[in-house]
């Protein structure tokens, strides 16, 4: 197996406040790992120290064999050169679409290529199209953000985030935000990418989308993975108390065609 990321004994801590107590993971090039939680288990804060959004307190993150800084006297430390670098190679989607609303669809997808890729206008243009199509939306390229729908406007920053050509993708609880009824097209969206080949990890509620569609399921609580598997084993078979609380109530739906 290739694992394109690989994560040993992290730390995270504000203060005195410990969110992350020792996470060890790998994450294999092409995988779908989906990690599940209550608020507060940690989750978000995982996905923001993997592109380093937050500084990891302790513990060492791998990106394709390499690692991230350097160990000086027991102590990560890190360049912000590097980090912008790595950025770059890590997409991210947040729950708010955070999209420019003085610009045209197209605008915000060219934004991130031209300014930090330093792509020409025109190449930049055509990957913006190119992913607009991917994603669905080739009719929405000279729309602006008000005009859009919340299941579009993240479709749309999900297209962003793959016009900067990302080795992995991080979804951040990207269909919380949305109303009901406008879920189902981002998820499909992202079960796209997964049959695509795209290597992703997805912090989400939506226990559908982690039962049929996910490789791995990573279960967190209090800064810990309780437990991991295949779905199936996961959701179906918990091993533990917390996990059985935790899936209570919750319904394992189809995805939409």
């Amino acid at each position: 197996m290739n694992a394109i990321l690989r994560i040993e004994n992290l730390h995270k801590r504000f203060g005195d406040l410990t969110v992350l107590a020792g996470i060890d993971a790998a994450v294999e090039a092409g995988e779908t790992v989906v990690l599940l939680g209550s608020s507060g288990s940690g989750k978000s804060t995982l996905l923001r120290c993997i592109n380093f959004m937050e500084t990891p307190t302790e513990g060492r993150i791998t990106l394709h064999g390499r690692l991230v800084g350097e160990e000086r006297g027991g102590v990560m430390r890190y360049r912000e050169s590097e980090l912008c670098k790595l950025r770059t190679r890590i997409g991210m989607v947040f729950q708010h679409f955070n999209l420019f609303p003085h610009m045209t669809v197209l605008r915000n997808i060219m934004e991130g290529q031209v300014t930090v890729l330093k792509r020409g206008a025109a190449e930049a243009a055509a990957k913006a199209r190119e992913q607009l199509a991917r994603v669905g939306l080739s009719d929405k390229a000279d729309e602006y953000p008000a005009r859009l729908s919340g299941g579009q406007k993240q479709r749309v920053a999900i297209a962003r985030a793959l016009a900067m050509d990302p080795d992995m993708m991080l979804f951040d609880e990207v269909t919380s935000a949305l109303d009901p009824e406008l879920v189902g097209e981002v998820l499909k969206t992202m079960r796209r990418l997964t049959e695509e080949g795209m290597t992703m990890v997805v912090v989400t509620h939506e226990l559908g989308f982690a039962y049929h569609v996910a490789n791995r399921v990573l279960f967190l609580d209090q800064g810990v993975i309780l437990e991991q598997g295949e779905p199936q084993q996961v959701l179906k078979e918990p091993a533990t108390q917390r996990m059985r609380e935790f899936l209570d109530g919750h319904s394992l739906f189809k995805l939409p065609d």
